[in-house]
């Protein structure tokens, strides 16, 4: 399950960011997670109590915002929506598609005290 070990990162990117801010707690982290990331939002949850158990995001809620893929279809110079990779162009069904969003994951906010 790699979803532990992005939540491992998560932790670390958030430790940095207090060592240089100067927070002592986290009770809230947010992600962005695109939908053709190959992250699953239900494992990063429950991967992400564990992870964060004895840091400085003890028992931080973790909110989630699931992006949604697009694609720019060369066959009908379109932009579209797009659930998975492979799959045929929504407006014209073809598949030449080049995708340009949904696969990136990131930390989006923190709230901390």
């Amino acid at each position: 399950m790699h979803e532990m070990a992005l939540c491992e990162g998560i932790i670390q990117i958030v430790e940095d960011e207090a060592r240089r801010r100067s927070f002592s707690k986290v009770k809230a982290v947010c992600l962005e997670i695109g939908a053709l990331s190959h992250v699953t939002p239900e494992a990063m949850r429950f991967c992400f109590d564990a992870v964060a158990a004895r840091t400085i995001a003890d028992g931080a809620a973790l909110e989630i915002i699931e992006t949604p893929g697009r694609a720019w279809c060369m066959a009908c110079s379109r932009d579209v929506e797009i659930k998975q990779r492979h799959e045929p162009c929504p407006s014209c069904g073809g598949y030449q598609l080049q995708v340009t969003a949904g696969e990136e994951m990131r930390v989006k906010e923190l709230e901390v005290d």
